[in-house]
């Protein structure tokens, strides 16, 4: 009897002291929620393109020093590296945001609204964070405040990767997570696990979706390049007209979608984002040149799709009597969450959103180079809700109207937090 009393003073300790440890963590995520908007707030405002993220950069490396974080920076041009070491020994574990804006004008009507204006490939363009990263930048601006306010429930250590120019770097640079792997971002210490997370405009906030394996696409951009024979508007006769040659060579391409590809397989995308020919509008011009991305999520799919690509472009353009080149550059691999660490990292999704909030989802045609880490380490991301619940339709990624309720942020600092400290604990 007095056995039995005994277990259950210490089970009632045990239990009461494990509801503080927790009480005092979710306190402290409670803390930054305010701070998380405000920073990006601020962000939004102010966005800077692929690797000319300075001022970004300049904010974050102050933050992390506030915390008595080992910071680096110049990573990968402008990237921003913590390094939190734990009071226990154990393993390391990344932590990935993404921090480059777009060349996009925003259109929304925001207090913290975007009006910063660049010049982009040649043409007057808005700056904006269309795809959220400004969300992704300070909510893992939160989780480095939480984590280094809990150094005593850490077994191991936490990098915190900032990383530049996930949208692609400027042409002829390099830059993003390609570059950041290739300087050394995964090693000194060497990381064993990275995780990280996407805003998402259709997804209600208060959910979390995931995918094993597989879930976000391999990306290529090309660069279609259409030789004609310039001649007057009036006289088609007398050229090879190249505008013509590059609709029957998009055509084409789409036909490589629609007629060769088992779609029912996996997705696969081709998409011509801009074309560029001519000046006046009488004058047929000598050449023209279309830039667009390719999306598959099979090695076998990419292969076949960039050889009849190839194919294509080359004999549609003889056949009408012009020329046509394509130059490829890889962009992204298929993102592919390990299917083990995915398994270890759901019963803690769970719960900190409830199993309910939790849902498996199927791939996507969008690309993320945070592929390249996982590559090298296991890596597991996710994505987050940033739709405000009851709406119905939401505003695309990419888009001058996107828009992100600031309520899921919180959740996302959880989350991070919570996996970071459950990794390491195992």
């Amino acid at each position: 009897m007095k056995y039995t009393k005994t277990l259950c003073i210490v089970g009632t300790i045990l239990v009461s002291a494990f509801a503080k440890a927790q009480t005092s963590f979710d306190q402290d995520i409670a803390a930054v929620k305010d701070k998380v908007i405000e920073w990006r707030r601020d962000f939004h405002q102010n966005p800077e393109l692929g690797n000319r993220e300075f001022k970004t950069a300049e904010k974050i490396a102050k933050h992390l020093k506030s915390l008595g974080i080992e910071v680096q920076t110049g990573v990968a041009k402008t990237g921003v590296v913590g390094l939190l070491k734990g009071d226990l020994p154990g393993k390391v574990v990344a932590l990935r945001a993404d921090i480059d804006a777009l060349p996009v004008t925003e259109r929304n009507d925001l207090p913290f609204k975007s009006n910063v204006t660049t010049t982009f490939l040649g043409a007057e363009t808005g700056v904006m964070h269309a795809c959220g990263h400004d969300t992704h930048t300070a909510i893992l601006m939160g989780v480095a405040e939480v984590l280094a306010k809990n150094k005593d429930k850490i077994k191991g250590s936490v990098k915190f990767v900032f990383q530049p120019a996930e949208e692609g770097p400027p042409p002829g640079e390099e830059g993003g997570a390609k570059l950041m792997v290739k300087e050394g971002v995964l090693q000194n210490p060497q990381v064993d696990a990275i995780f990280g997370l996407h805003i998402n405009s259709a997804t209600p906030v208060g959910t979390i979706r995931y995918k094993p394996g597989g879930t976000m696409a391999a990306t290529e951009r090309f660069v279609v390049k259409v030789k004609g024979k310039q001649s007057h508007g009036s006289q088609p006769w007398s050229g090879v007209d190249p505008i013509l040659i590059s609709a029957q060579i998009i055509d084409g391409f789409q036909s490589i979608i629609s007629r060769e590809s088992n779609l029912t397989e996996e997705a696969a995308v081709i998409t011509v984002g801009k074309i560029t020919s001519g000046l006046r509008f009488n004058i047929i011009p000598e050449s023209a040149e279309m830039i667009g991305t390719v999306r598959t999520l099979d090695p076998d799919m990419r292969e076949k799709i960039i050889r009849r690509m190839n194919e294509m472009a080359r004999d549609i353009a003889k056949a009408y009597g012009g020329e046509a080149e394509i130059e490829w550059q890889n962009m992204t691999v298929v993102t592919y969450n390990d299917l083990d660490l995915t398994a270890q990292s759901l019963p803690t999704l769970q719960k900190v959103s409830g199993a309910e909030n939790v849902q498996l989802q199927k791939a996507v045609t969008g690309g993320e180079d945070f592929s390249f880490f996982q590559e090298k380490v296991p890596g597991f991301y996710f994505f987050l809700g940033g739709m405000t619940p009851g709406n119905k339709e939401a505003f695309p990624h990419h888009t001058p109207d996107f828009y992100i309720d600031e309520s899921g942020f919180q959740l996302g600092v959880k989350a991070l937090s919570q996996l970071t400290v459950d990794y390491l604990s195992k």
